[in-house]
């Protein structure tokens, strides 16, 4: 089949090098891709959010699969736009509609979530312009450091994390008055500081059945030490060394059961990759955030791990057979 990957980072990379390898795949390309995936299919300039350029190409390229790599279009809803076009609809996509997509498109729906399904995470509150002054208090009942969250998609670099109480603040103000982050600000979450080491748990589902690839721990800080600001990702390590089997153990009962349960109960119709966000705080897993779909780095140490046609995963992903499928992992 013809297979389209949506993206162009280290992720939408091992994507297709790793869909290259697969029998099922017979035409591959990349949108907009990068040097990376030039080597393994066919790169087209695509806008990544621009669906009508997308459909084209699907329809033009005879394209039975979408993989989307990237977190905008699945916020912005490109499955909804597939399954209600007469001649997109049955073409697989692997990535949640709009309405899962605000599991990483807005971290109050998150924490909402959370909160619904006892799933462990850090305490928090949510804030807008208008409740300014109730912010300010509420960081006041908070320990330093400070974490102040955009509550929409700020391309990694939403959250910020600060030790002085004034200088929080500020940069509360910044958010939701200044709009540091454009709308992405228009609601702040804050929460609670949590201490611990950070860990990438990721699942596909096909709506019923998920499927735990294995874990990755990536390193966000920009500067040596851990010191500096947090940016998308500067590299990765899989297999996570602390992550013990009773670890893994718990992430599984505590988290992904009952996230995969919720999405269910909710009806939220989830097929694609659920990427869970944790911090290990004293030997007890905690959710930092959801995201709605492959980590960047993260992919790049996870997907060279799996021994499996990675086509045929997606395939199971699409018309909800992942029961039958048992990862073969290095």
């Amino acid at each position: 089949m013809n297979i389209l990957v949506i993206g162009s980072g280290g992720r939408e990379h091992t994507f297709c090098w790793k869909i290259a390898q697969s029998p099922k795949c017979e035409n591959l390309y990349a949108a907009p891709g990068n040097a990376g995936t030039a080597q393994t299919a066919t790169n087209l300039q695509i806008d990544i959010n621009d669906f009508k350029a997308i459909r084209k190409v699907v329809i033009n390229h005879k394209i039975k699969m979408v993989i989307v790599g990237p977190e905008a279009p699945l916020v912005n809803g490109i499955k909804d736009f597939f399954q209600s076009d007469q001649e997109l609809s049955k073409v697989s996509i692997i990535g949640p509609g709009r309405n899962s997509a605000k599991l990483e498109g807005s971290k109050s729906f998150a924490k909402e979530f959370m909160n619904r399904h006892n799933i462990p995470t850090a305490k928090h509150s949510e804030f807008t312009s208008s409740s300014i002054e109730q912010a300010y208090d509420f960081l006041k009942t908070m320990p330093p450091p400070y974490v102040l969250k955009a509550d929409g998609l700020a391309a990694g670099k939403g959250v910020l994390i600060i030790n002085d109480i004034d200088q929080a603040k500020l940069e509360l103000k910044s958010m939701l008055i200044d709009k540091k982050f454009g709308e992405a600000s228009d609601k702040v979450v804050i929460e609670e500081f949590l201490e611990g080491v950070e860990l990438s748990c990721f699942v596909l589902t096909d709506g019923k059945t998920g499927i735990t690839f294995p874990m990755a721990k990536d390193y966000k800080r920009i500067g040596e030490e851990d010191k500096g600001l947090n940016t998308g990702g500067m590299g990765a390590v899989s297999p996570v060394p602390f992550a013990s089997k009773d670890f893994i153990k718990k992430i599984n009962d505590r988290i992904i059961k009952p996230t995969l349960l919720g999405l269910e109960n909710e009806n939220l119709n989830y097929q694609g990759f659920i990427f869970i966000g944790l911090i290990n705080v004293g030997g007890e897993p905690k959710v930092i955030e959801y995201n709605v779909r492959m980590g960047d780095p993260e992919t790049e140490v996870v997907i060279p791990r799996i021994k499996n046609d990675l086509v045929s995963l997606f395939e199971a992903t699409s018309n909800q057979s992942l029961k039958e499928k048992i990862l073969d992992i290095d």
